[in-house]
């Protein structure tokens, strides 16, 4: 097993570099790859940056360069989901890129041609490693499976979250899940996507966001390190 971690916020890889034994660090597309062992397993962390292009980038490297067996990205994300609140963390069923769109030519929105679907699975087993690591690691924390919606556009208009919800059936919307779950599944690497809730989409709560980032960075860390121990 050899696992790479991508993650979204500088201040997570950083918790996750300082916990690792550091054998090397290889600088790709202007990436730093951290490779060594964390918790005695071989792992590769990365902060890939933000947007699809960058996330599958950082797909291929650790495929080709790194030969990792397992694919890790966390990050935060907004919530479509009423039931998830700020803090709640969602691991990924399936990913689909909403921003997809080949319908003149009679596809599904968000479905790529050449694939059977437009939704990519994630590794079963791995949701549920991450989810009881999550039990463990946070047990105050609410985390739920779900669908993740990826999309160059960070989402803050109303119409455009309903369309999300009612044409993808999404829970949540980032920027860089689904393009890891395309380049991952391409690859025939299992993989995973864990996400913090930053916001609700709808106004009905607040947070300070440095607060925010600082907690979901512990947090998902803790998770990344009791799941890297444990599966």
């Amino acid at each position: 097993m050899k696992i790479g971690i991508i993650g979204a916020m500088e201040v997570e890889v950083s918790t996750l570099k300082e916990a690792m034994k550091v054998d090397r660090v290889v600088t790709k597309a202007g990436m730093n790859f951290y490779e060594g062992m964390l918790l005695a397993i071989p792992a590769v962390v990365v902060q890939c940056g933000v947007g699809k292009v960058n996330a599958a980038m950082c797909v291929q490297i650790l495929a080709d360069l790194f030969q990792v067996t397992h694919v890790l990205n966390t990050g935060v994300a907004g919530s479509l989901n009423a039931d998830l609140d700020i803090g709640d963390i969602l691991v990924s069923e399936k990913a689909v890129q909403h921003d997809v769109d080949v319908s003149p030519l009679g596809y599904q929105l968000g479905k790529i041609p050449g694939f059977e679907s437009r939704e990519f699975d994630a590794d079963k087993r791995m949701a549920d490693a991450i989810i009881d690591a999550c039990k463990r690691a946070n047990p105050d924390v609410n985390i739920v499976k779900g669908r993740v919606v990826s999309g160059d556009q960070f989402i803050s208009d109303n119409k455009v979250k309903e369309h999300l919800i009612s044409e993808f059936q999404g829970d949540c919307a980032e920027m860089e899940g689904a393009a890891i779950a395309q380049a991952s599944v391409l690859n025939g690497i299992p993989f995973a996507i864990v996400r913090a809730i930053s916001d609700k989409a709808d106004g009905s709560a607040e947070m300070d966001y440095p607060t925010f980032e600082s907690q979901a960075a512990v947090h998902c860390a803790n998770l990344v390190m009791e799941f890297v121990k444990s599966f």
